[in-house]
């Protein structure tokens, strides 16, 4: 099967954008735009300073896009980095106010994990459950709030079932703790809102926010972690760069690019949101009409306005993938980052997904280059994967029962 294969009008349909994006003009001219600047940036010399200008104005541009000061950005490697750094960094400068943290059961592996990590340290973890649709209770929240609670991190946008969660809400159960002694904090990882949602932190009440160029239509192996002025953080990584708070030589290259691609995503917000939404409403509408017995995982208003993501009964989802490629569609079946491992999905299991359809679950999420086109075409040929893979499973059942 090649990996090139192209769709009936003659171009590949890419429907992962939760995934990785591809690399936008705008990003990609800033990143050309540092070509021959090659010095450290903390270096004093002519060449140091010329990469250092790169880091600090796009240190600027990102601050003013967020309407926060420049001080508050931390530069990382990438998404899952900046996602410990938050969970791991305040932990540890906070424990002397308490080693409770909470998390929701749907976050990305990369705050799992950490929470796992932090517990064999002998933090204590509550894993908030969510809904069938996968929000989070503000009541739930409250609830889970101890004495010792320092810090709550709760994802903005799923990026499998794509529901949208109240983070304004959510901060402010967790301020109403806060009183003078500085914690507990709220962490949003924010991956998949740019461009989608609104993200000013000053709006969001959040004192600490993930955000990933990969998703953006910027350069992959770069992100940033919002941390508000005054908020205490242990670096993950030693060093003197990122006011010591992250060391390693800044990617000049990679941040202008991150920077532009930031900047436009933002801008291009309200009109394109709004655009893909619609195309996300029309794939649903036709999705259902051409398999009735499709489930819809997440929430169906408080939704990404790029993400289908839909449960097939008795099908692999994995094979609906393979047929749709072939065809010229890429999508996934779940998280990018857990695509070659066959356990169900932790989101879906959360959600109190049903075991029998678990597996057939795929997740398509548009983005700037789709069309109304793309989604007809999408459409039709889920129904033909689909009534492929069902005949097959149905010679399958009829076979065992033959056998018995």
């Amino acid at each position: 099967m090649s990996n090139t294969a192209k769709s009936e009008h003659n171009h590949r349909i890419y429907l992962d954008h939760a995934g990785a994006t591809p690399l936008s003009q705008t990003a990609r001219k800033a990143m050309r735009n540092t070509a021959g600047v090659y010095g450290n940036p903390s270096s004093l010399h002519a060449e140091g300073r010329a990469a250092n200008k790169i880091l600090v104005d796009s240190r600027k541009n990102i601050a003013e896009t967020l309407g926060v000061a420049p001080t508050e950005i931390i530069f990382t490697g990438s998404g899952s980095e900046a996602d410990a750094l938050a969970l791991y960094g305040t932990a540890h400068a906070y424990q002397k106010l308490g080693r409770h943290i909470i998390v929701s059961a749907i976050e990305h592996k990369a705050i799992l994990r950490t929470a796992e990590k932090l517990e064999r340290e002998g933090f204590s973890v509550t894993y908030l459950p969510v809904a069938s649709d996968g929000s989070v209770s503000p009541q739930a929240l409250e609830e889970a709030m101890r004495p010792d609670t320092t810090l709550v991190s709760i994802m903005y946008a799923n990026n499998e079932i794509g529901t949208v969660e109240p983070i304004a809400e959510l901060a402010k159960v967790v301020q109403s703790r806060r009183g003078a002694r500085g914690a507990p904090l709220f962490h949003t990882d924010a991956c998949q809102a740019p461009g989608l949602l609104p993200i000013a932190p000053s709006e969001l009440g959040i004192d600490l926010m993930t955000i990933n160029g990969a998703k953006i239509y910027g350069p992959k192996g770069i992100a940033l972690l919002y941390v508000r002025d005054g908020v205490l953080l242990e670096p993950l990584i030693s060093g003197e760069q990122e006011k010591g708070r992250r060391g390693g030589t800044e990617n000049i290259e990679l941040i202008a690019g991150f920077a532009a691609a930031l900047s436009e995503a933002v801008a291009m917000r309200t009109k394109e949101a709004s655009r893909i939404a619609k195309l996300r409403d029309l794939l649903f509408d036709e999705i259902i009409r051409n398999i009735p017995n499709a489930h819809i995982n997440g929430a169906r208003e408080a939704r990404l306005p790029n993400n289908v993501h839909i449960s097939l009964p008795y099908i692999e989802g994995e094979s609906v993938l393979l047929l749709l490629d072939a065809e010229g569609i890429a999508c996934s079946t779940g998280s990018a980052c857990s695509a070659h491992d066959l356990t169900a999905s932790h989101v879906l299991r959360a959600i109190g997904q049903n075991p029998e359809i678990m597996h057939g679950s795929i997740r398509m999420t548009l983005g700037r280059q789709n069309t109304e086109a793309d989604v007809r075409f999408v459409a039709k040929a889920l129904k033909r994967a689909t009534a492929r893979l069902s005949a097959v499973s149905s010679l399958t059942v009829s076979g065992i029962k033959k056998s018995l």
